[in-house]
């Protein structure tokens, strides 16, 4: 027992702000949502696409990220077949000013969308500055609460994941969750997540707990924790713990403190399978998680190396679905292209971790697998659909 928990606790230390990463307060933007925002283009011509990176940020890591999301967007233009894109990159500083003023800027030199940038704060200044420009924002992001309007999110999103895992509980029988978070806005946001998804989906949430985000406050929540998961009946713990950050704690401590995984097995609202190490822990055992189509994750993770000579970062490929969205929609030859109401096509797109497609509300919906933990090895229960019903694109 005490072996796992030191490994958790390094595990722990290491990235519990991880989730901050986008997930940041915005202002309002104040555009009719009914509007179709978004330039008439002459398709014959190459599409003028602002890339707005991080550039120039004093974050760590910042340098490496617009590295890769330009790289990723110059892959996606040289794998399109027909439709001619121009490309330029702005350095945004990471600061919602200059990325304001890169927008402005980019207007001004002709961009008839952007594309980017990244963190929840920036997009929403990005969006806010080109507003009354007619121009829609395709945000690295994956914080709903910008989205709307001329914003666009590409970022896999909470609700989003625990829709399609809500969903697929139900047809195991799964109707009676138990929600444990941590106390930070990501764990709140994706409580209230959760809880939407079980309500849209006929399920129910019988239990909240909360921990407080340090290995001490964890490990003194475990029995209260427990005890609320017996009493109220749960079949199953869903949690919104990182696998690089509370989630080696959370699956060691809980087990450790009397919860049966048997009954109540976890539920993850993060990917489980980004960290090897986890697939040891007892907790994890024939819990559900989800994650991208694997097929395509990988073909795009090898055409990235073989191209830069450097696996890519997680985030890179959405700038690449970013492209290819725009490429797919420039080649139908319609001057609305890259309106509103063409960006929301039902069909979708195909992109590098499967299909998604973008919402009216500025949301994206992205196809996901069920996976589970068996034997120390990841296990896929049911692949990400290849369609949303439509034609596609």
């Amino acid at each position: 027992m005490f072996a796992r928990f030191r490994n958790a606790r390094k595990a722990a230390t290491r990235v519990f702000a991880f989730l901050s990463l986008a997930w940041l307060a915005a202002c309002d933007v104040t555009l009719d949502p009914n509007a179709n925002v978004g330039p008439q283009i002459d398709p014959d011509d190459p599409v003028q696409v602002a890339l707005l990176v991080p550039g120039g940020s004093a974050e760590s890591g910042d340098a490496l990220l617009a590295r890769n999301f330009e790289n990723a967007a110059r892959l996606a233009i040289a794998d399109l077949n027909g439709p001619k894109v121009e490309l330029r990159v702005y350095n945004t500083g990471g600061n919602p000013v200059s990325a304001a003023d890169a927008a402005r800027n980019a207007v001004g030199d002709g961009a008839q969308i952007i594309l980017g940038p990244l963190r929840g704060e920036v997009a929403n200044a990005v969006g806010v500055a080109v507003a009354g420009d007619n121009i829609n924002v395709l945000a690295f992001s994956n914080n709903p609460t910008i989205a709307g309007g001329n914003v666009f999110i590409l970022g896999s999103t909470f609700e989003g994941v625990a829709n399609r895992l809500v969903q697929y509980g139900n047809r195991r029988g799964i109707s009676r969750y138990a929600v444990v978070h941590g106390d930070d806005f990501a764990g709140g946001f994706g409580r209230d997540s959760i809880t939407s998804a079980a309500q849209r989906n006929g399920a129910q949430v019988v239990a909240v707990e909360s921990y407080p985000l340090s290995q001490q406050g964890i490990f003194t929540s475990t029995r209260r924790i427990v005890s609320a998961v017996r009493n109220s009946g749960a079949q199953a713990v869903f949690t919104t713990a990182g696998a690089n950050a509370d989630l080696p704690i959370i699956a060691t401590a809980l087990p450790d403190a009397g919860m049966d995984i048997q009954r109540s097995p976890f539920v993850g609202l993060t990917r489980w399978d980004t960290v090897p190490q986890l697939r040891d822990l007892p907790g994890v055992e024939n819990g559900l998680f989800a994650l991208p189509d694997q097929a395509t994750e990988t073909l795009f993770q090898n055409r990235y190396a073989a191209t830069y000579g450097e696996q890519p970062h997680p985030l890179a490929g959405l700038a690449y679905d970013g492209i290819a969205a725009i490429g797919a929609l420039v080649a139908s030859g319609n001057d609305d292209a890259l309106t509103k109401a063409a960006l929301t096509t039902p069909q979708g797109f195909r992109g590098t971790a499967g299909i998604f497609r973008l919402l009216p509300n500025g949301q994206n919906e992205r196809a996901l697998a069920i996976a589970t933990i068996q034997d120390n090895q990841v296990v896929i229960l049911e692949q990400a659909q290849r369609s949303f019903g439509g034609a596609g694109l």
